[in-house]
C-alpha cells in the first residue's frame, strides 16, 4: 500500500488527475519533473526529478529536509536544529530529518518555457502521514475547510503589481555571492508616469508578451495586463477563482514570471518598493467574496435595493477592520513592504473602508442584485505568502460574523478618518500579532511563534546592517 493510500491522502478527484498526468507524461514524452512546495515565505522549493522517479513518486512521496522550515528571507538557518526539539519543540525536526512532500496531481502543468518539463505542487508530511504544521498550504487548506463547513466557498481575483527591468550586470563574479548575494544591475523598459498609456505599454510590450503568452499557456486564469503609474511598472489581474486555485495561481504566476523574464534578459521583482531612482511602490489588491455552496450565490450581495452588503458581508468586513492590525503581518511580510503605506498615496495607512475609494484599506465594489459583489482589500504587498494572506482575511471575516461586527460608515476622507493605524514597520506588526489572542488561537501558538521567529531574525539582520541613511546622517556631522 503506498504512502497516501495508507493515509488517505488524496481524493477522488486527485486520483483521477494522477491518472491523467500519467498519460500526459507518456504522450508528450516530459523528461523530468519539478515537484515543489511553497515554504513559509511564498516561495517554491522542491526537487527536479527524472519523469519515471516523479511518476513513482506521485504516491510515495519525495523526501525534503527540514531545514527547509527553518530559513529566513536569506536562506539563512535561524532555529537551532540539531538541539532537541530542533528549536521547533519537535523531534520529527530534529538533525535536518526528512519530510515527504506529496504531489497534489491536480496542481500538474507542464512548463512552456523548460523543454519536456513537468511542475507539480507538493503538500509536506511526516512519516506518520500527519501534515507538517508549518507548511502553509495545509494551513490555508484546513482554513477553506471551516468555511466549508458553514456551506460556503472562498472566492478571490488577484490584482499583482511589480517591476518589470533590462537585466544589465546579473552580479554572478564569486565575490557577488553571499546570503544574501549582491542584487542586479537593471535599467528601466519605460519612464513611467503615463499611466495606462500605450505609449508605454507598447514601449514593455515584447517582455510582456512572451510573458503573456507563457502564463496562458500554463494554465493560470490571467485576465489582463496593464502598464502602472511607475518606471517599468506593470499589473496582472487574473479571473476569480475558488478555494485554493487562486493562492495557487499566485505562487505559480510570481515564479513563472521571474523565470520566464530572467531567461530573456530581464530582471522581475515583487519587491515592494524597490532602491532605485523615481520607482513607485507595488501592491497586491485582494478581490474577495463568499459565496453558498449549494447555490452559488454571493453571499456579499443584497437583493432589492437598499443596503449595499448583506449583513453576512457588513460583518466579515467588521471582521477585516477589527483584525487588520495584527493580519498585517500576513499581507505585509517583509521590512520594505512597509515604505508603501503612505497617507493621500493610493495605499493604506488605516483600518477603514469606503464605497469605490482608492485610499481606503477595503474598497466595497458592487452593490444590490450585482453577483460581483466584494471587498478589495489593498493592505498587502506582493511578496506576500497568499496561503497566509488568504487564511487570515477568511479567519477575520468569519470572527466578524460570528460576532455580528459592525464595520462603520464608509470612510470618504480616508485619510483623516479616525479608525486604527496599519503598523508602520513590521517590528510593529511582529509584535502586534505575538501578542494577539485570536489568531494565536485561530492558527495556533505554535505556527504563531514559530513566524514571529522567523521575522524576527531577519529585523535583527537588518538593524545590525549599517545604513545608507546612517552613513549620510551622522558620519560627517559626528
Amino acid at each position: 500500500m503506498s504512502f497516501v493510500e495508507r493515509h488517505g491522502l488524496w481524493s477522488k478527484e486527485q486520483q483521477e488527475a494522477a491518472s491523467r498526468l500519467r498519460k500526459i507524461v507518456e504522450a508528450q514524452k516530459l523528461e523530468v519533473i519539478r515537484l515543489s512546495f511553497p515554504d513559509q515565505h511564498g516561495i517554491l522549493r522542491g526537487k527536479t526529478l527524472v519523469a519515471s522517479e516523479a511518476l513513482a513518486s506521485l504516491e510515495s512521496g519525495c523526501s525534503i529536509t527540514t531545514t527547509m522550515f527553518a530559513k529566513d528571507t536569506s536562506h539563512r538557518t535561524v532555529f537551532p536544529v540539531f538541539t532537541s526539539g530542533g528549536g521547533f519543540g519537535m523531534r520529527e525536526m530534529e538533525g535536518a530529518a526528512d519530510v515527504l512532500m506529496v504531489p497534489d496531481p491536480q496542481s500538474f502543468r507542464v512548463l512552456p518555457w523548460a523543454s519536456a518539463t513537468g511542475w507539480l505542487l507538493c503538500d509536506v508530511y511526516f512519516a506518520d502521514g500527519r501534515p507538517v504544521p508549518f507548511a502553509t498550504r495545509h494551513l490555508y487548506r484546513a482554513v477553506l475547510k471551516k468555511l466549508e463547513a458553514r456551506g460556503y466557498d472562498f472566492v478571490a481575483g488577484l490584482e499583482v503589481e511589480c517591476h518589470i527591468f533590462k537585466l544589465e550586470d546579473p552580479k554572478m563574479s564569486p565575490e557577488h555571492a553571499g546570503q544574501p548575494g549582491e542584487p542586479p544591475d537593471v535599467s528601466l523598459l519605460s519612464h513611467g508616469y503615463q499611466y495606462l498609456t500605450e505609449q508605454r505599454y507598447d514601449a514593455m510590450e515584447p517582455v510582456l508578451e512572451i510573458i503573456r503568452r507563457d502564463i496562458v499557456a500554463l494554465g493560470l486564469p490571467l485576465r489582463s495586463i496593464e502598464v502602472e503609474f511607475g518606471p517599468s511598472q506593470c499589473e496582472f489581474t487574473f479571473k476569480p477563482t475558488k478555494g485554493l486555485e487562486p493562492a495557487d495561481t499566485m505562487i505559480l504566476f510570481r515564479s513563472a514570471v521571474k523565470q520566464i523574464s530572467h531567461r530573456h534578459g530581464y530582471h522581475a521583482t515583487f519587491m515592494s518598493r524597490p532602491k532605485l531612482p523615481n520607482v513607485f511602490a507595488s501592491g497586491w489588491h485582494l478581490h474577495q467574496s463568499v459565496v453558498s455552496r449549494s447555490s452559488g450565490e454571493n453571499a456579499f450581495m443584497t437583493k432589492g435595493g437598499g443596503e449595499a452588503l448583506s449583513p453576512f458581508g457588513r460583518n466579515y468586513l467588521g471582521g477585516l477592520l477589527k483584525h487588520a492590525r495584527a493580519s498585517t503581518v500576513f499581507s505585509t511580510p517583509t521590512i520594505n513592504g512597509y515604505k508603501r503605506y503612505r497617507s493621500y498615496s493610493l495605499a493604506p495607512d488605516r483600518a477603514n473602508w469606503g464605497r469605490d475609494n482608492r485610499g481606503v484599506m477595503v474598497r466595497m465594489l458592487g452593490g444590490p442584485d450585482d453577483p460581483a459583489t466584494r471587498l478589495e482589500n489593498r493592505i498587502g504587498e506582493p511578496a506576500a505568502n497568499p496561503y497566509l494572506y488568504m487564511a487570515s482575511q477568511i479567519l477575520a471575516g468569519l470572527d466578524g460574523v460570528d460576532n455580528t461586527l459592525d464595520p462603520g460608515p464608509s470612510a470618504d476622507t480616508p485619510y483623516e478618518t479616525e479608525a486604527a493605524l496599519l503598523p508602520k514597520t513590521l517590528v510593529e506588526a511582529i509584535a502586534v500579532l505575538k501578542d494577539d489572542a485570536f489568531f494565536r488561537e485561530a492558527l495556533g501558538p505554535g505556527f504563531v511563534d514559530y513566524y514571529v521567529h522567523i521575522k524576527n531574525a531577519e529585523i535583527e539582520r537588518f538593524q545590525a546592517e549599517v545604513s545608507e541613511w546612517e552613513q549620510r546622517e551622522y558620519f560627517e556631522m559626528f
